[in-house]
């Protein structure tokens, strides 16, 4: 075939090459994750006087897919490149991250904190992957995760539906918890 093209004028040979079709085997179908997921974004740096809490958070995207994940990770700005006083979020999609959410209403956190921006970076990642890769033993009773940016300590948090869940706070404890898989 290519030959065949060779000897054809040059627009019917890009015509010719545009029409060709890739076989299905060579097709790469997306890797889809177990739910959706949402990045949101809040920037408490400069409250507007008299505004209420939350009015600005912001509904960043949702994804489905690991391809998606590792784009919008790509270019997006790693906590320790925010501002003081702003929060990343990953949650399911479909929870908002307050704690007025009906799925957040009943719900607790696991908080970590951490003195330097490179820790905050890693534990984020790391957090993160475990959970669109659906690592945790009790991923049903996880909501999302939070990484604060503040001026003295970052904090990375752990939100979950049910704070009287006894499995979710027992598994906090066993050694894959999250203050032993990080050094801070």
């Amino acid at each position: 075939m290519a030959s065949e093209v060779a000897m054809e004028p040059s627009g019917t040979a890009a015509a010719a090459a545009e029409t060709e079709t890739v076989p299905a085997a060579v097709t790469k179908e997306p890797h889809r994750l177990e739910r959706k997921w949402t990045f949101w974004f809040d920037n408490q740096s400069k409250p507007k006087q008299g505004a209420a809490w939350g009015t600005s958070l912001r509904k960043v995207y949702t994804f489905d897919t690991v391809e998606d994940f590792w784009c919008l990770y790509d270019q997006i700005f790693k906590p320790s490149k925010l501002p003081a006083n702003a929060d990343f979020h990953l949650f399911k999609a479909g929870i908002e991250p307050k704690w007025e959410d009906p799925e957040c209403a009943a719900g607790g956190k696991w908080s970590i904190t951490s003195n330097r921006k490179a820790g905050l970076d890693t534990m984020w990642l790391e957090t993160m992957m475990a959970l669109i890769g659906e690592q945790f033993d009790e991923a049903d009773e996880i909501c999302g995760v939070v990484a604060s940016v503040r001026q003295r300590q970052d904090k990375l948090a752990l939100w979950t539906k049910t704070a009287a869940n006894e499995a979710t706070q027992d598994d906090s404890k066993r050694e894959r918890s999250a203050k032993s898989r990080y050094s801070v």
